[in-house]
């Protein structure tokens, strides 16, 4: 090995590997150790005591362990951008536009709203020797008359160092900076480079950061699908792209098949390789950055809006990587090592997939030390008599027309939410796995009653017809099955169960268990807070986060937790053995119920405290029309309190549009164009999953 920042010619590789960080340990095994055949590494992991898979085991892990999940994680696209954040220092080329995004728990039960309360994160000792060549590259390139932002300055860990490289047109660099050898033009280096690094996974396989397009032409990987403006359909662009991505990728990638490796599936923005020595495989991930806009998903792509394209950031939030190739890979290996050190693991292809590889981290953990819950099974959506149209627990959209008390005084109009809605209440509730026992009639409604309330489970209850009930007029139905002038049967979570048998003033309805006249139930017959830990583990790189003005990682994070939380319902998600036991949509429901139930509650408390009522509600957002002075958030920066999303001070013009509305199409216009110019601020609510 090298001194620090010593370049090492290409080939004249040492004989000795790259160190492992520290922060592997974590992902270790011991050799003694035994994982269950149902807790194979998912997602291209490999057992993290040497980069290797016994030969038995490898069989399980074939292409679709690693490319099946994220092929279905495409989803019918809305066209994403065409134009890549492709940057060339060698040619001086102007970066073009990049395309494509849209995207809970503490460990007492005292911590109630999931307050943070993580240790405080010391910055220093991410790592202070990391500048290098790419750091001071960075200095001197920052960006020509603006500063740079502020998580740019931040320094970067050698925490993933040993399990990510980072290519670019200029030579190849560890996360943390150090130099390792110049340019890699052919793909014949690339394998040798990849030998020689001996890589290992950290909760995902091992990764080779392309940066820049520079990199990608020197390797032989150039794609030309065309201009957006020549084009009517922009996802046509982008299929055109991908497809002459895996072209171009399956033309140069020979000399390495010809060396012993293997593609797990077909290559594209991520190129999937494995090698087999005797009885034992090792993997590795190649990520090409300028073609990460040909993929397209929820995490990467919203009508035709560009957005969070995972750890690389939104070029719409401005937390995309730097425009020149050294600072960019300096940045990237940043929040590398940043993912390591506080999630431990590397980020995966999309945010909702580092969230499951999280998962899989604690799972494994509490595997070898059989302490804590481990969930090896699906859940599946039972079998359901008369099942709802839609999800079970729907997320709430409503808007009403406000009358003269509304609009009276009001000069402001206001829009709170839960600060990270889904991930607090992940970390508070409890989860039902196994196999669920169906109830009915009288057994069903016993089954309601213990304890410690009802158990987690799916019940067939009749809603009243809200007009029979003394409900307050200015606030959506308690439930969105619920209808005003008919009852209705549905089925329901614990959550809303709870909820339903709330007094009104804490947003439910009043109801004793006999009133909801429970005739079937599905009960599981373990629970538990499955995801305590996960939580507690977002919760706190969240706090370090914010405490460094990161926004950069903190979006990243929010990215991860949703994303993972809303692709709980889909099992084609997840159809590889090793991956079934993320699918679990009630889980998902409980949290949306949660979270729905909870503002619910805080609306009530604000009418009563400040006399205002909402006049329009989605998903776990509530806009108010206020006074100036008037200040209805929490004071609290716990996660699941309301706190400001948007503030604007009404024109005359607009609140004529409030004052004037006969509708509630009519309203939703005057809201949108009072917002007009916060569509693009941070966003703390959690969308549709």
């Amino acid at each position: 090995m090298s001194g620090p920042w010593e370049q090492i010619p290409l080939f004249a590789l040492p004989e000795t590997t790259l160190t492992t960080s520290p922060s592997s340990t974590d992902d270790v095994i011991p050799d003694d150790d035994v994982i269950p055949d149902d807790d194979v590494l998912p997602d291209g992991d490999v057992l993290p005591d040497g980069d290797v898979l016994p030969d038995d085991d490898a069989v399980a892990v074939d292409a679709d362990v690693f490319v099946e999940a994220d092929q279905a994680d495409s989803g019918p696209a809305a066209a994403a951008h065409p134009a890549s954040p492709e940057r060339s220092d060698v040619a001086d080329a102007a970066a073009d536009d990049a395309p494509t995004t849209p995207t809970p728990e503490t460990d007492s039960e005292a911590a109630g709203s999931a307050a943070v309360d993580g240790d405080e994160v010391d910055d220093d000792a991410a790592g202070s020797d990391t500048a290098g060549n790419v750091a001071a590259v960075s200095e001197e390139a920052g960006n020509d008359g603006a500063d740079p932002p502020v998580w740019e300055a931040l320094p970067a860990g050698d925490e993933a160092d040993g399990h990510a490289l980072i290519v670019t047109a200029a030579g190849t660099y560890t996360p943390s900076g150090r130099e390792l050898t110049g340019p890699v033009d052919s793909v014949e280096k690339l394998d040798k480079l990849i030998r020689w690094a001996a890589l290992t996974p950290l909760g995902a396989p091992a990764q080779i950061w392309v940066v820049g397009q520079g990199a990608c032409e020197l390797l032989g990987w150039i794609i030309d699908p065309g201009s957006e403006d020549d084009v009517d359909d922009m996802e046509a662009l982008r299929n055109r792209a991908a497809q002459e991505l895996t072209a171009v990728l399956h033309a140069t990638l020979t000399p390495m098949l010809n060396a012993g490796w293997e593609l797990r599936g077909d290559p594209g923005h991520v190129v999937h390789l494995s090698r087999s020595i005797g009885n034992f495989t090792s993997m590795v991930d190649v990520v090409i950055e300028p073609y990460v806009w040909t993929y397209w998903n929820k995490d990467f792509g919203w009508h035709n809006r560009v957005g969070d394209m995972g750890i690389l950031g939104s070029p719409t939030a401005g937390t995309y990587l730097p425009d020149d190739d050294l600072p960019a890979a300096r940045e990237l290996g940043r929040r590398l090592a940043w993912c390591a050190r506080h999630l431990g693991v590397l980020p995966g292809p999309t945010p909702a997939r580092t969230g499951a590889a999280l998962v899989d981290k604690i799972k494994r953990e509490r595997t070898r030390s059989g302490k804590g819950i481990v969930v090896t099974t699906p859940g599946s959506v039972p079998p359901l008599d008369g099942p709802p149209r839609g999800d079970l627990e729907p997320a709430v959209g409503w808007t009403r027309v406000p009358d003269a008390q509304d609009v009276d005084g009001a000069s402001r109009l206001v829009s709170i939410d839960q600060r990270a809605a889904y991930l607090a209440s992940a970390g508070m509730l409890e989860f039902g796995y196994g196999q669920p026992t169906l109830l009915t009639g009288d057994t069903a409604g016993a089954a309601a009653v213990g304890e410690k309330g009802a158990p987690f489970g799916l019940w067939r209850i009749t809603l009243p017809a809200g007009q029979t009930l003394s409900l307050p007029g200015k606030l959506p139905l308690p439930h969105p099955h619920m209808l005003a002038d008919q009852p209705v049967q549905t089925w329901v979570s614990t959550v809303s169960l709870d909820g339903l048998c709330s007094p009104v003033a804490d947003g439910g309805i009043g109801a004793d268990l006999e009133d909801l006249d429970i005739t079937e139930a599905w009960v599981y017959p373990q629970q538990g807070r499955a995801l305590d830990k996960w939580a507690k583990i977002l919760r706190e790189a969240r706090k370090a986060a914010v405490d460094t003005d990161d926004d950069a990682t903190k979006r990243f994070l929010g990215t991860c937790y949703k994303g993972y939380i809303g692709r709980m319902v889909n099992p084609d998600m997840w159809t590889a053995k090793q991956m079934q036991h993320h699918h679990q949509p009630l889980w998902r429901a409980a949290i949306i119920a949660h979270c729905r139930w909870r503002g619910r509650r805080v609306a009530m408390r604000i009418a009563r405290e400040h006399g205002r009522w909402p006049v329009r509600t989605v998903t776990d957002s509530w806009v108010y029309l206020l006074a100036d002075g008037e200040d209805i958030a929490d004071p609290s920066d716990a996660l699941g309190k309301m706190s400001v999303e948007k503030d604007v001070v009404l024109t005359d013009t607009l609140l004529s549009a409030f004052t004037s509305a006969e509708d509630v199409h009519e309203v939703n216009l005057a809201i949108k164009a009072a917002f007009a110019d916060n569509e693009d601020s941070d966003d703390e609510g959690e969308g549709v999953l």
